[in-house]
């Protein structure tokens, strides 16, 4: 894998495994502030988060080998790039397209035109707040490598150049001004922007909550399969020998008992919680009312999966199917319980349920 295409990776791969441990949390902050989540939404924070990832990687990536670093100085002389760039033949556009010192400059200064747009599209910061995290953000990859990534290695193994500093500080700068043009179109966002009231319980929105549950539900079973794998290793200092059971058991009791508790006590799932949900009515007593809920819901996946894995897929067709049949948008949770999903801020007017995928 090329040097070029190895820091993609690595921060795509990131990314993407940060975007799901972050999910629930975004989910829960967005319903909060807006009262509802976005493919948009969701585009632009994904790209946000690999594109910040991508900083570090193009920039610290590969790490070396420690016993084989080769130590390099500083460049600490600006614009040191323009002699550079002359000591290259530059007579005709091709020699200047070749140049690999203007390449290099070229390459710094778009590495840092994304994040005029991200700073306007996510927080609404203009070019000087742009220009001066463009700034604060190069001066701490320049010292990151200065200081052999603050003291990893014994030196820096990529140079500290001022001229990186310049060169980002400008694409900053750049993207800034650039992402100007796009102040009409968040302008009319914002205009039509209302604050979070209740709104219906929508096939997409339940469907969000679905799918916060079973992320909920493989987060903790692998954190809790990889802590007693852990224990039988470090502090045991027993021979795993490829999988462990009780690590397999682990995955799948931690979850299943914790969200059934939580369920049990609040009356919500983690997914209704982050989608703004309550339910309302149904079977009496309560704890009855929550206990069928989850068995009609994410517990009962759980327990499909643990006890016959093979129909799992079946069981979410059937859960997808009954979302979809009852109005109320209750779906099998709320068949066997007999309760109804409300918007946590309260009971919304009846209004059509819009066509779109926006949860």
């Amino acid at each position: 894998m090329s040097s070029q295409v190895y820091p993609a990776v690595v921060a795509i791969m990131l990314g993407v495994g940060l975007a799901v441990v972050l999910f629930i949390p975004f989910v829960a902050v967005q319903y909060r502030r807006t009262g509802r989540l976005s493919l948009v939404q969701m585009m632009v924070w994904g790209s946000f988060l690999i594109y910040g990832l991508a900083l570090w990687t193009y920039t610290l990536l590969p790490l070396p080998n420690s016993a084989t670093i080769r130590c390099v100085g500083a460049q600490t002389t600006p614009f040191q790039f323009v002699d550079d760039i002359l000591s290259y033949p530059i007579g005709s556009l091709g020699a200047i397209a070749r140049n690999p010192a203007v390449m290099q400059v070229l390459l710094n200064i778009a590495l840092f035109v994304p994040l005029g747009f991200f700073l306007r599209m996510v927080w609404r910061r203009g070019v000087v707040v742009t220009t001066i995290a463009g700034l604060a953000i190069s001066f701490l990859i320049e010292c990151t490598q200065y200081t052999g990534v603050w003291g990893i290695y014994s030196c820096g193994y990529r140079l500290f150049d001022v001229d990186d500093l310049i060169a980002n500080t400008a694409g900053a700068l750049a993207g800034g001004v650039l992402s100007l043009a796009l102040k009409p179109t968040l302008a009319r966002w914002d205009a039509a922007y209302e604050p979070p009231t209740a709104r219906p319980v929508t096939f997409w929105r339940r469907m969000l909550g679905m799918l916060c549950d079973a992320v909920a539900y493989w987060l903790v079973g692998a954190v809790a399969g990889v802590a007693v794998n852990g224990f039988l290793f470090v502090l045991l200092g027993r021979d795993l020998g490829g999988e462990s059971r009780l690590a397999d058991i682990a995955f799948a009791a931690v979850p299943l008992v914790l969200f059934g508790l939580i369920t049990l006590i609040t009356g919500r799932t983690i997914g209704d919680a982050a989608i703004a949900i309550r339910w309302h009515g149904g079977a009496r007593p309560e704890i009855v009312r929550n206990l069928l809920r989850y068995v009609g819901g994410v517990g009962g996946w759980q327990l499909v999966m643990a006890f016959a894995p093979g129909l799992d897929a079946l069981f979410v067709l059937v859960v997808v199917i009954a979302l979809i049949a009852t109005p109320g948008r209750g779906g099998l949770p709320g068949l066997v319980s007999g309760a109804r999903p409300v918007d946590s801020r309260g009971e919304p007017a009846r209004t059509a349920e819009p066509s779109g995928p926006t949860a």
